[in-house]
């Protein structure tokens, strides 16, 4: 065990052909352990507590499924947009309901992502599959095919060529990842590593998992959000969630000079795991809070709107009835979708929305629209995005 854990060297800065340095990782992980201090340990021991409370509470929903979308939506907006992406989990939300293939470039990038989590989450809960570099292909492959990216991404593939991060070549950037031999070799041993029996807690090797990955950087594009779905997925995989219900992308994006920051400090000469992982678990602590939070004002939330509902006449209950529960899901919506939803002509599936907006549930989106309005359930959908 290493007697200064705070201070850990997991690669070096070696000189490279073309004139500038780039992180060659040592054998991970290293060959005399991790040893973190009694701090981090019962940091560690609250983050694990709330993910069982959030566990527990989200089994209480009635449509657990539903909250799980919103937060597919949130992570994929907040995630994209820590990349550069402007769009948000609301227009996110709108495209959804539209028939237009003419989608903003910032909102395909959201969507994307959106698609690469739920592949995810089919290919684990429906084939077991492993969390392994194949998995991680995949995963990149549904984020990146015929999306919008800064350069070549061959999705599903590893990079056949140096890349590096901030600047505008290897000499002049702000760390260079390892070349292709090395990445390989790294890569094999982080495979190794997510699925080794060791003493650490998995809550901390969820937090070393990315921050490695991170160092590895093996595609030309996508990295940073390929990453950060790693995290959930793995944290699900080993059981620390029964659901993907805790996302730490919008963590990172309110934090994200800091984030960037404790990355840079995790693989440099100097390496600063203990702190990298401090963050880390601060923010599995901070949104899981958040996560605990939102689901408890959701469900106040529904008992009030049910009981508006409840208070109509026999018809009018019964037809919103079968609208409410679906726009905890679609909470954004149209007249031709509540059509498609209850069956009901336009001017009826009109009359629900009207009901809707004297209950106070929805409100016209663009209020100075006239034609092809949308609908939406601002306080669902605020509670969603409290702390953005």
């Amino acid at each position: 065990m290493y007697t200064n854990p705070k201070i850990m060297q997991i690669g070096q800065n070696i000189p490279q052909k073309g004139g500038f340095k780039a992180f060659i990782p040592d054998t991970f992980p290293p060959k005399a352990g991790f040893e973190f201090d009694s701090s981090i340990i019962k940091k560690s021991n609250e983050a694990t507590r709330l993910l069982g409370k959030l566990d527990g509470i989200t089994k209480l929903l009635p449509d657990a499924d539903f909250f799980l979308l919103m937060y597919l939506r949130k992570d994929a907006a907040s995630s994209s947009q820590i990349e550069g992406t402007m769009a948000t989990m609301v227009d996110a939300i709108e495209v959804e309901i539209q028939q237009s293939s003419n989608i903003p470039q910032d909102v395909d990038d959201i969507l994307h992502y959106i698609k690469a989590l739920n592949y995810g989450i089919k290919r684990v809960t429906d084939e077991d599959f492993p969390i392994s570099l194949r998995f991680i292909c995949e995963l990149h492959k549904q984020l990146m095919d015929q999306a919008r990216s800064t350069h070549h991404a061959y999705p599903g593939e590893f990079r056949r060529s140096q890349n590096w991060i901030g600047g505008t070549k290897p000499e002049t950037a702000r760390f260079v990842p390892p070349p292709v031999e090395d990445m390989q070799r790294a890569l094999n041993d982080l495979e190794k590593f997510i699925h080794s029996e060791d003493s650490l807690l998995d809550i901390i090797k969820a937090g070393l998992i990315h921050s490695q990955f991170e160092t590895i950087h093996p595609f030309t594009d996508g990295n940073g959000r390929t990453g950060r779905m790693l995290i959930t997925f793995y944290l699900w995989k080993v059981g620390l969630l029964e659901k993907p219900v805790l996302f730490l992308s919008s963590y990172f994006k309110r934090h994200q000079e800091v984030y960037y920051e404790k990355l840079a400090s995790y693989h440099s000469d100097n390496g600063n795991i203990s702190d990298w992982i401090n963050f880390f678990l601060d923010g599995v602590i901070e949104i899981a809070k958040e996560a605990i939070s939102t689901v408890e004002k959701i469900t106040i939330l529904r008992e009030k709107d049910m009981l508006k509902i409840q208070k109509l006449g026999k018809r009018a209950s019964e037809s919103a009835s079968l609208v409410l529960p679906k726009l905890y899901a679609q909470p954004i919506i149209s007249v031709s979708l509540i059509q498609k939803w209850t069956g009901f002509t336009r001017a009826g599936a009109q009359a629900v929305i009207d009901r809707f907006i004297e209950l106070g549930i929805l409100s016209p989106k663009d209020k100075d629209k006239k034609y092809g309005q949308s609908y939406i359930y601002k306080k669902y959908i605020t509670i969603f995005s409290e702390g953005e």
